[in-house]
Parts: C-alpha cells; sequence; structure tokens
C-alpha cells in the first residue's frame, strides 16, 4: 500500500512540475516584453537573456524562493522607451523601481492588476497622463511616485509616501482628508 501511495505521490509531481516552468514563461515574456520597450544604452539588460528561463539570475530582478519575480530595481539606469502592461503576469511582484530613468507615455492600467505590489516608483522620468484608476485596488501599496491623483486612490490605507515630483503631470489632487492624514511610518 506505501507503494502506490509513493507512487501517486510521484505522478502528481511529474503532472504539476512543467506548470513552473509555464508560469516562468509567463515572467520571462515580460520581462522580455519590458526589454524589447527599452532603451538601453549602456547594456545594464544584458543578463536578460530570454532563452534563459529563470529571470532570478538577470540583472536586479529579485525571486522568492518560489522562484517568482518579487522586485525589479532598474532605477538610474539611464533607460528610455515605455511601460508594458505585460507586467501584470508578474503576480508576486511587490517592488517596481524603474525611477530616474527617461520614460515616457503613460502608466498602464495592468499594473493596477498587480495585487501585490508595495512600492510603485516611477518619479523624475518623463512620463504623461494620469495614474489609471486600477491602481486604487492596489490594497498593498505603500509608496506611489508618479502621476496624476485618481480619487479611488484615497481607498489605499496603507499608502504613506506620494511623491509627484519630476514628471509631466496631468489632473488635479483629489479634496480627501485621506491625503492630509498619511499614517506615521514606522522604521
Amino acid at each position: 500500500m506505501e507503494r502506490v501511495g509513493m507512487g501517486l505521490v510521484m505522478c502528481l509531481i511529474l503532472l504539476l512540475h512543467p506548470l513552473m516552468f509555464i508560469h516562468a514563461n509567463d515572467e520571462v515574456d515580460a520581462l522580455k516584453a519590458l526589454k524589447n520597450r527599452l532603451i538601453d544604452s549602456r547594456n545594464y539588460l544584458q543578463s536578460w537573456d530570454p532563452n534563459n528561463v529563470n529571470p532570478c539570475a538577470w540583472f536586479q530582478v529579485t525571486c522568492n524562493t518560489e522562484n517568482l519575480v518579487t522586485r525589479i530595481d532598474l532605477g538610474n539606469l539611464n533607460l528610455s522607451g515605455t511601460l508594458v502592461p505585460n507586467l501584470k503576469v508578474l503576480t508576486s511582484l511587490q517592488y517596481l523601481k524603474l525611477y530616474d530613468n527617461n520614460l515616457s507615455g503613460t502608466i498602464p492600467k495592468e499594473l493596477g492588476e498587480i495585487t501585490s505590489l508595495v512600492s510603485l516608483d516611477l518619479y523624475n522620468n518623463s512620463l504623461t497622463g494620469g495614474i489609471p484608476d486600477s491602481v486604487g485596488s492596489l490594497t498593498n501599496l505603500r509608496f506611489l511616485l508618479t502621476g496624476s491623483i485618481p480619487q479611488s486612490l484615497a481607498n489605499i490605507g496603507s499608502l504613506t509616501t506620494l511623491d509627484l515630483s519630476y514628471n509631466d503631470l496631468s489632473g488635479e489632487v483629489p479634496m480627501s482628508a485621506t491625503f492630509t492624514e498619511f499614517k506615521q511610518e514606522s522604521d
């Protein structure tokens, strides 16, 4: 009987193992799409090899113990180009740091689907337009650093920092007590 149980466990492992690669390939595809939209004149992203199915080994990409991308740190690298909606497949992404580059265009509304996002650092770029309303549903977001402010952001009780400096923004700051009473962050 014990032998049958072990056989079932082995079958399950063999059946589920390919699913791990499918998820990893979605993440690789999303990061590849981002790289393809960026101009990297200093070749910082040369390690972002689409043939390497493990993005955890790529420059400034951090993963958790399950090899899912949790952090992208591409701030201050003199990158230009635009953001991509494909990043929404990075379901474990907590930190997206693309500050102090020369990114242009708008913020894709699909970034609002990355529910694990804690920090969205896009300051000091050439982004235009506003922050999509979908970002207002990111209840874990603590740092939001670009864009015009939709009223839906007042729903993010965990937001402690809102830095809108050095961007081409549109719209007005909504009148809401939430924005005048940021919580004090403890170190």
